[in-house]
């Protein structure tokens, strides 16, 4: 037997709706991030983009538990010295709340080229409404 590789130009790429609605955080985004990346596919192949496109509706309205909305935080950095600035994850929430997922989908990707090329993969909304009807995703459950 021969092991197959997948060639980029046979994948097949689908829609997919998650809803966040009431779902914890991580569970969210790890499904997001094996469908973005093609491993609940068998054609799986590790340096090909094989997944699906993902549509995240709700992300204003997904889940932490415990006292994470509080204790969590977030550093980012300006570049400059002393420029080490934090947030929790409630101060994210209220200002962008589709950033919760967006950072929790990307730290489970790759982070190379490929890992790259997959961001532009998933798209995240705070409602449940989207523009994306023409593509006609499939709903999948978390």
């Amino acid at each position: 037997m021969r092991t197959y590789s997948a060639k980029p130009g046979e994948v097949v790429k689908k829609w997919v709706v998650i809803d966040a609605e009431d779902k914890p955080l991580g569970r969210v985004a790890s499904k997001a991030a094996a469908i973005i990346r093609g491993k609940t596919k068998p054609i799986y192949t590790p340096h090909v983009d094989t997944g699906d496109n993902v549509i995240i509706i709700n992300a204003a309205k997904v889940k932490l538990t415990g006292k994470k909305w509080d204790d969590k935080i977030y550093y980012s950095h300006t570049g400059y010295p002393g420029g080490i600035r934090s947030a929790t994850a409630k101060q994210i929430r209220e200002r962008q709340p589709s950033k919760l997922l967006s950072n929790a989908i990307t730290g489970m990707l790759p982070k190379n080229r490929l890992g790259r090329a997959l961001k532009a993969n998933f798209r995240i909304y705070d409602t449940d409404q989207h523009p994306h009807v023409g593509q006609k995703p499939e709903t999948v459950s978390v």
